[in-house]
């Protein structure tokens, strides 16, 4: 057994927060009382949380893992080593592996793969279609049979709008989530960021704001008319965030998520260097304004980390010829509490809310702190001071903007499964 004590519980789920002890047992939470009513066995380890919050473990609804295909970049085992130093217990791994994640024994390798290295709970997105190439629906049903929690194609929309109406009706008939890239592709084709002022000048070829918004516009009326239940992916625009209240005040089932990248850096940070290319781009300073806005009010369901390892020698070269991403579990946390609480923009238990509730609805889950739930919790700081040093991180790659920047909170403990996988 572990027992959690003297813990300030932050639990939207129940709107607890209040301090708490938590007594786990194996996998379950067996018991959640005020502080010294929990009777402690000769053999129940104790984690001392004074002064520290504890909130129930942290879920990232996107993340590239790498494995199969691209383990240069990252493993399964090192990818949620890194998750866990993040302060995740459960990550979604997006299916743009080698070969993708399209049917049902790729699904079972990955879930295979985590059982045997995984620190955090590895839940599998299958490819929407075949390859991702947007040609044929893939094996959605047999994939779900396996294991995976939602399907995208994520790297790509979904496309033509065709076959995204199949897939979402298909979908619908599994409750199974789809989860888009929104991208019109022929608006985006050769561009490296976000069109604008600051591309014109570094003479680099940028997308509108419109390649985002249009396709998720048109996704938006598609799960109207199917009754789908669709997930916009890291969004980056004002127009997007328009759309996705539009739908949300229509009673669609429609949600969406943002990274910490994009309500932190803009397009004017990007200086020709590969490590702030990233897609969507980061966009403009009312962009990011709109998408703080949509996480204060609500509209926004999700923060999620969009991690996305690339080994040096591909991310190391002219802008233009890297590839897009960068790293995220390690400073998701970090990044939130500087922009968003310590600021003044949102309250703690909203924060907490977007990395736990949050993503938990938009998977049709439900995780609180109460007997009989996951023994799964994230216990923080809010104060503490540090900086981060992406040369110690577990992950195989180093491509982050945030290497030597100095934060004030962060993860102390990971808890998955009634196991601590990380402590710092």
């Amino acid at each position: 057994m572990l027992l959690v004590k003297n813990g300030r519980v932050i639990d939207p789920a129940t709107q607890t927060d209040a301090p708490r002890d938590v007594l786990l047992d194996g996998d379950k939470i067996v018991e959640v009382a005020q502080p010294g009513k929990i009777a402690q066995g000769s053999s129940t380890e104790v984690f001392d949380a004074t002064g520290l919050i504890v909130a129930p473990g942290f879920i990232d609804l996107h993340a590239h893992l790498r494995e199969p295909g691209q383990e240069s970049s990252e493993t399964i085992e090192t990818g949620t080593r890194a998750a866990a130093r993040g302060g995740f217990t459960a990550v979604c791994c997006m299916p743009n592996t080698k070969p993708v994640n399209d049917n049902a024994s790729v699904t079972r390798f990955i879930l295979d793969r985590a059982k045997a290295t995984a620190s955090v709970r590895v839940w599998p997105i299958g490819a929407a279609s075949v390859g991702s190439k947007g040609e044929a629906i893939a094996e959605i049903a047999a994939m779900k049979q396996a294991g995976i929690v939602a399907v995208s194609d994520d790297g790509k929309p979904i496309a033509p709008a065709k076959l995204t109406r199949q897939v979402m009706e298909y979908c619908r008939s599994l409750d199974l989530l789809v989860i888009e890239h929104s991208e019109d592709v022929s608006l985006a084709a050769g561009a490296v960021m976000r069109e604008g002022v600051t591309s014109t000048r570094l003479g680099l070829p940028g997308m509108p704001a419109a390649a985002e918004s249009v396709c998720v516009a048109r996704d938006v009326q598609l799960a109207e008319l199917t009754g789908a239940r669709l997930h916009v992916a890291h969004l980056s625009a004002k127009a997007s965030l328009e759309q996705v209240r539009w739908a949300k005040q229509r009673g669609l089932h429609v949600t969406c998520e943002v990274t910490p990248h994009h309500f932190t850096l803009i397009d004017e940070d990007v200086l020709y260097d590969s490590r702030y290319k990233m897609n969507p781009p980061l966009a403009a300073r009312e962009d990011r304004e709109a998408l703080i806005t949509g996480l204060a009010d609500g509209s926004v369901d999700a923060i999620a980390t969009d991690h996305a390892p690339h080994e040096p020698a591909l991310k190391d070269v002219e802008f233009d010829r890297a590839p897009f991403g960068i790293l995220g579990f390690e400073t998701a946390l970090a990044l939130s509490l500087e922009q968003l609480v310590h600021s003044g923009r949102i309250s703690l238990m909203r924060l907490v809310e977007l990395f736990t509730a949050g993503p938990a609805r938009v998977l049709g889950l439900e995780r609180k702190i109460a007997a009989g739930q996951p023994a799964d919790l994230t216990i923080f700081s809010t104060t503490h001071d540090w900086t981060y040093d992406v040369k110690q991180s577990p992950s195989k790659s180093r491509n982050t903007p945030f290497d030597a920047r100095t934060f004030k909170g962060a993860p102390i403990a990971t808890i998955v499964a009634g196991r601590i996988v990380h402590r710092l």
